[in-house]
């Protein structure tokens, strides 16, 4: 990528992310984001994957409020055993526990999903929450762009090792769900399928955006082979809106000035960052209905190309040869 093009890939980014933040100033003058109410779900389990900070964190602790029983998905053991400890006494919910998973990994999202099956417990509900954010140029383990291996490729292969434990869990009038977080900055993202890995020049803007692009994709692809196959199980995108979390660290240091003098009251809280995960995850307006995108707990319209079949066959077929697993799309579906 030129410096040109790297140049506008930051531009669009931040040009979306102040979008995102008049409309959030213009909805909190307005009444402000309300949070949702739904029934108990205390016979459903769930998956959290980042469940240790920020939207995750909040995400875990509302399905916890909710009596589901919560793994939180995380890289730091430490860490996430505090914040099982502090969820279990906030929400008096015994049901939340750890398991180790480091998404920049394929090896450890094996190990993982080998662990969670081990427990042969069922799984109603996958939220693909984790992710960085716009960080210097930078290898997963097993060598892919960060943005694409963790943000992206990661998520790919937990949910396709996770699919049979899904389908198994759904049935009719209770489907399993898959939620995926994604980003308005998948509105500017382009995806270069000769070029995945941003080898031909780096941007971390532009990195950001198509691995938010490509989840979109990856989530539409994945409802179409759900439906082929009659399952009971849904795929939906969700856009968190412009969060105060901590993943501003390698962001423009006029961005990092803006959130901390006005992230009070631009920025949306992670707990209202996190209830269109959480709307997606138990909603019974969703019911049996994938391939949305969802915003502010409403289905809007994605990226125009996003509804591209023949661009998320292309992308689902490198993604499964780059996780090094069969194409179930190709044959019998989701068998």
């Amino acid at each position: 990528m030129s410096p040109l093009s790297a140049a506008r890939a930051a531009l669009l980014v931040y040009a979306v992310g102040a979008a995102v933040l008049v409309a959030q100033l213009v909805r909190r003058c307005l009444g402000g984001f309300l949070e949702p109410v739904f029934q108990p779900q205390p016979d459903r389990v769930a998956i959290v994957t980042g469940g240790t900070d920020g939207i995750g964190l909040a995400t875990a602790k509302h399905l916890a409020r909710l009596r589901m029983r919560v793994v939180i998905a995380a890289n730091n053991e430490t860490k996430a055993q505090e914040v099982v400890r502090q969820i279990k006494e906030e929400t008096l919910n015994d049901k939340v526990e750890f398991l180790y998973c480091d998404l920049s990994s394929l090896r450890s999202v094996r190990d993982f999903v080998q662990k969670f099956k081990g427990k042969k417990i069922p799984l109603h509900v996958l939220i693909n929450n984790a992710g960085v954010m716009m960080v210097p140029e930078r290898k997963t383990k097993d060598g892919f762009e960060e943005h694409f291996g963790l943000n992206y490729l990661g998520h790919f292969l937990l949910t396709y090792l996770l699919l049979d434990t899904l389908k198994k869990s759904g049935s009719p009038g209770h489907s399993a769900r898959v939620v995926t977080v994604s980003s308005a900055t998948h509105y500017v993202g382009q995806l270069n399928l000769d070029d995945l890995q941003g080898r031909r020049g780096y941007s971390p803007h532009g990195a950001y955006a198509q691995s938010k692009l490509a989840l979109v994709l990856f989530t539409y692809h994945l409802q179409h082979l759900l439906d082929a196959q009659g399952s009971h199980v849904t795929a939906n995108a969700v856009d968190p809106g412009v969060v105060n979390t901590d993943l501003y660290q390698h962001v423009f240091w006029g961005t990092r000035l803006v959130k901390k003098m006005t992230g009070w009251l631009l920025f949306k809280t992670p707990q209202e960052g996190a209830w269109t995960s959480i709307y997606a995850a138990v909603t019974p307006e969703l019911e049996g209905l994938g391939g949305r995108y969802l915003y502010n707990e409403k289905e809007t319209s994605s990226l125009k190309v996003t509804y591209d079949r023949k661009l998320q066959q292309e992308l689902w077929d490198q993604s499964c040869h780059m996780a090094g697993v069969p194409d179930i799309s190709q044959g019998a579906i989701l068998e």
